[in-house]
């Protein structure tokens, strides 16, 4: 992983991938403050490697410290994000070439890509070329995804976010319903992110504890949906508890490993598009129980809630940042760095570097040590886990009009040096 210290003059190019978070700014902050502490000039691509392969850079040092200080509690992607899947090295070579073309011509030396898995294979396949390019350049891949399922890292940035607006939704909502179950609603339906796996339903779980308190189901794409046991459930529930909460991830499969919620369509990953499982789920109860519901579905609002981020996750993503900065001057390559856990109570985490090939193209879902047998609920090993996931509040300033004080980039483009790029 380590080599010696790259002692080239040149720039650092940032990118955002994929679904931006409450805190991926946070980790951009990270970036550009340790980059201008080591005067290394920084770039950022206009909407994630897109902009780096459209030549559409965004340079950093137009930007007052004020600024990017306030991106520490600014939500979304400042610098534009994208889903947008690199072919392999096979496939589209001409697209990675002209990466390291775009690097050439603007010297840039070190590449920081903040994402998930695809984000990790990308910036890995990327190191490989420059060496087989014979250009010099040091790829790090940043972690960052709501779900929570990279693999080596304990936690990914942004998921003690959405896990903290989640149960804080989960247990709002559920007081909402207990006041108007008499005579009104009986069943509440949170539908949250989560294609294969269910961390931020889990952290639902987190809202309340025993048979009585909400949830009383969640539903993880690790279990496969069983109808039977689910109407059971709610009935028993709502014949106990006089109503009924329940949280179901979006990935939800039937026996038959279809998506309850699959509505035909292909996102830019090839993934199915789903098309909402919580209707899905609340005519289910209408049809077999004869209850009256509601359900909501949060969407981009779990995702971008800044008001309500975790302190630990807003720290972690400005780590992150650090760190990553830190590990491309040092020399390293290929890349990523990864919190390791060393203490549940007291909550204690450290960042090491973790080889990419080891973080690319793998999944991690939910064990089943933290689903209860039923498979309906959390057990104490998953609280462990999560509880200091979403503590502690980090939350913005506020102007005189009520409403947080967010910033806006200029993002000033760099004049293009290449010709204009077909993809």
């Amino acid at each position: 992983m380590k080599s010696k210290a790259h002692s080239a003059i040149g720039r650092l190019l940032y990118a955002q991938s994929g679904g931006v978070t409450a805190v991926i700014n946070a980790t951009a902050a990270g970036v550009i403050q340790t980059a201008r502490a080591h005067r290394v000039p920084v770039y950022a691509a206009h909407n994630g490697i897109l902009g780096a392969l459209r030549e559409e850079l965004i340079d950093t040092s137009k930007e007052t410290a004020a600024a990017i200080a306030a991106l520490r509690h600014t939500p979304g992607g400042a610098f534009g994000s994208c889903r947008y899947k690199l072919k392999s090295l096979e496939a589209n070579r001409a697209e990675y070439e002209r990466l390291i073309d775009v690097f050439r011509a603007h010297d840039i030396r070190w590449f920081l890509y903040n994402g998930g898995n695809d984000s990790a294979d990308t910036a890995l396949k990327i190191s490989q070329l420059g060496k087989a390019m014979d250009y010099d350049i040091r790829c790090i891949g940043v972690p960052k995804t709501v779900d929570n399922d990279l693999a080596v890292t304990d936690c990914c940035p942004g998921f003690g976010s959405v896990a903290k607006y989640t149960a804080v939704s989960t247990l709002e909502a559920s007081l909402d319903v207990a006041s108007m179950a008499d005579t009104s609603t009986k069943v509440f339906i949170l539908e949250v992110m989560g294609r294969h796996a269910g961390w931020i339903a889990a952290a639902s779980g987190l809202a309340g504890e025993g048979a009585d308190a909400p949830p009383h189901i969640i539903l993880f794409p690790e279990r496969v949906f069983d109808e039977a046991a689910f109407l059971a459930k709610v009935k028993a529930t709502v014949e106990r508890v006089g109503w009924c909460t329940v949280v179901a991830s979006e990935g939800i499969k039937n026996a038959e490993g279809q998506f309850l919620a699959e509505a035909g369509t292909r996102d830019a990953f090839g993934h199915a598009q789903l098309g909402g499982v919580a209707p899905v789920l609340a005519a289910l109860v209408k049809e077999k129980l004869g209850y009256k519901y509601h359900w909501a579905l949060p969407d981009y609002l779990q995702r971008s809630a800044r008001h309500m981020a975790s302190k630990t996750d807003a720290e972690q993503a400005y780590a992150v940042g650090k760190a990553a900065v830190d590990y491309a001057l040092a020399g390293m390559n290929a890349v990523m760095p990864v919190i390791v856990r060393t203490s549940d109570a007291p909550y204690r985490w450290k960042l090491e570097p973790a080889s990419l090939e080891k973080i690319a193209n793998h999944e991690k879902k939910m064990p089943a040590s933290f689903l209860t047998r039923d498979g309906f609920g959390i057990t104490p090993a998953a609280r462990r886990y999560l509880s200091p996931l979403i503590r502690g509040e980090m939350p913005p300033p506020y102007g005189r009009e009520g409403l947080p004080k967010y910033v806006q980039l200029k993002n000033a483009k760099v004049a293009k040096k290449l010709p204009d790029f077909a993809h």
